[in-house]
């Protein structure tokens, strides 16, 4: 008998989570007319169709379909499998290779009508996102909201589009616009607020971000319109990413804005609001598309690669001395989250990096330990996985003759009460076993490393320390690639700061974790897209242990001033 895996799918939240029975329903009709065995069901609850990849009912199923577990795929319609052409094609063609059908109410779906009907289930997400636009900018013309959340509003029950002034929050508005124009910076108000315990807009905290925005987005607090009294739509374009699937917004030229006032939502007078705007264009009088993706570029070597080993956040640069640049925790000078208020300089960070890399990472021997307890930790969960794959294959081999047996026991009218719930247990435990035996193969697939791999970094290494002064972010690009991040621990500041007597003895306790790739160490990215190793670790010239870790995808080392 054919074996048939059955799925269903509804698009929004706002859908009747029925719909799910309803498609089982009407897919179990039509495999008892063909003569179909259910084997297997999948489902996806509010998620789109636009995407295969985001959608984690589907992925179930392919992988259930390379198992071989089913002959044919039901679903109600095309629609509910693809709405997407790119998806249908390559789903097809991977569907073909491994013998597995299509069927819908409609009967067996062919690669001309197949293709005909996911070329119109796209036509048809394109026209309802015109559609929606169309009906958005309707809701604009009338004075209503088009959507989204802003600090100092709620939304009128029952009355779509329409919003009210929440006081309490409407006053916190107007301080920031006061504190903002009265000079104080959007990381001192968002302090403030916090130790205030005031509610932020999202999430747990105030940011400087949230109330500074973003200019060319239009968003965050003082580039708001709305407290103004203006209604401002369309900043923003939503568009998917080809390969993940995942949606991003894309700003929108001004000339694509649509306004329209709504005096009876102001917050802020327009003199208090204009004044606001005027002290931001004066604080970023000198940024321009040049010197603001020249800011963005990487200046030093470890840009942006360095973090808190207090919260894990980044951080920052927090002005200079005679010594140099300082750095400080971004969450703590940003919103005041971390309780980390060490500053510690910049050169002296990179230059233990440094001399923890060329010391260590260099080193023949310990390379070599490496590598040898690496490949002998590889070999031990091979062995281990290969044995494990094959018991669950049995296993699932077992399974199979059972339900197939009990199969042709209801085709020849020989079935009992009994065999009923045992289909039911059988079908359960395979969905089990299938799902050990997809983590069985995917722990079965690791790669060896071989010594002369690491002969990429070594030289990267060796050549940094002479390229680190007179570099170009250019010249930085290697080394980027294979630390991706260094983790600062250090004691908190005393009374008096950092470079003080007080501080002298913190100044010296500085310990750095270096985090790095291993599939930069290979020089292909590809290579090892979820494994990681730990590499042990050197304190005060404690010899180099290698530790590998196959089911992390970091090495590391541990090194202190």
């Amino acid at each position: 008998m054919i074996r048939a895996a059955l799925y269903a799918r509804y698009s929004s939240e706002n859908q009747n989570e029925k719909s799910i029975d309803d498609q089982f329903s009407l897919c179990r009709e039509l495999c008892a007319r063909e003569g179909m065995a259910v084997t297997m069901t999948f489902e996806d609850r509010a998620i789109s169709g636009t995407g295969a990849i985001t959608r984690p009912g589907f992925q179930s199923l392919m992988r259930a379909a390379e198992a071989r577990l089913f002959d044919v795929i039901v679903a109600e319609d095309m629609d509910r499998l693809f709405r997407d052409q790119a998806d249908y094609h390559t789903t097809r063609k991977h569907l073909d290779h491994l013998g597995v059908a299509i069927h819908t109410a409609s009967g067996k779906v062919g690669k001309l009508d197949g293709a005909l009907r996911a070329l119109m289930s796209e036509m048809f997400v394109e026209n309802l996102v015109l559609h929606t636009r169309r009906g958005l900018e309707g809701v604009i013309r009338d004075g209503r909201h088009a959507g989204g959340r802003a600090y100092g509003y709620r939304a009128v029950p029952g009355k779509p589009g329409e919003l009210e002034i929440v006081e309490e929050q409407a006053e916190i508005v107007r301080e920031i616009f006061a504190r903002y124009i009265a000079g104080d910076t959007p990381r001192q108000i968002a302090h403030d607020l916090n130790k205030r315990c005031v509610r932020p807009p999202r999430g747990r905290l105030w940011n400087g971000s949230t109330i500074n925005g973003h200019v060319a987005r239009g968003g965050g607090m003082i580039l708001n319109d709305l407290y103004a009294g203006r209604i401002v739509w369309n900043k923003v374009r939503m568009i998917k990413d080809p390969v993940t699937r995942k949606r991003l917004s894309r700003p929108n030229s001004k000339d694509q804005y649509k306004i329209v006032e709504a005096p009876h939502l102001r917050i802020v007078d327009d003199e208090t609001f204009w004044a606001a705007q005027a002290v931001k264009v004066e604080r970023r009088r000198d940024a321009t598309p040049a010197t603001a993706q020249k800011a963005r570029a990487p200046k030093r070597v470890f840009s942006g690669r360095i973090k808190c080993g207090c919260c894990g956040g980044g951080m920052s640069s927090n002005g200079a001395d005679r010594k140099g640049v300082r750095l400080q925790c971004s969450s703590y000078k940003e919103s005041g989250s971390c309780s980390n208020s060490r500053r510690v300089y910049l050169d002296d960070i990179e230059a233990l990096a440094i001399k923890g890399l060329r010391q260590h990472l260099a080193h023949p021997e310990a390379i070599t330990q490496f590598v040898d307890a690496y490949n002998a930790e590889r070999k031990r969960l091979k062995k281990e996985a290969s044995t494990e794959r094959t018991r669950i294959e049995r296993r699932l081999g077992e399974i199979e003759r059972e339900i197939k047996r009990i199969v042709d026991f209801i085709v020849k009218g020989m079935a009992t009460d009994a065999l009923i719930p045992r289909m039911n247990e059988l079908e359960a435990e395979r969905k089990t076993v299938a799902a050990r035996l997809a983590t069985a193969k995917e722990a079965d697939n690791v790669i060896a490393l071989h010594p002369k791999a690491l002969d990429r970094y070594k030289r990267a290494v060796l050549e940094l320390a002479d390229e680190l002064k007179r570099g170009t972010p250019t010249e930085f690009a290697t080394i980027r690639e294979l630390v991706t991040a260094i983790i600062v621990h250090a004691s908190p500041s005393r009374p008096g700061g950092a470079g003080t007597k007080a501080n002298a003895e913190d100044d010296r306790s500085v310990r750095i974790d270096i985090k790095g790739r291993l599939a930069a160490l290979c020089g292909n990215p590809s290579l090892f897209p979820n494994m990681a190793m730990s590499g042990g670790s050197s304190v005060a010239g404690v010899r180099y242990i290698a530790k590998p870790t196959i089911s992390e995808a970091l090495f590391s080392y541990r090194r202190a001033a």
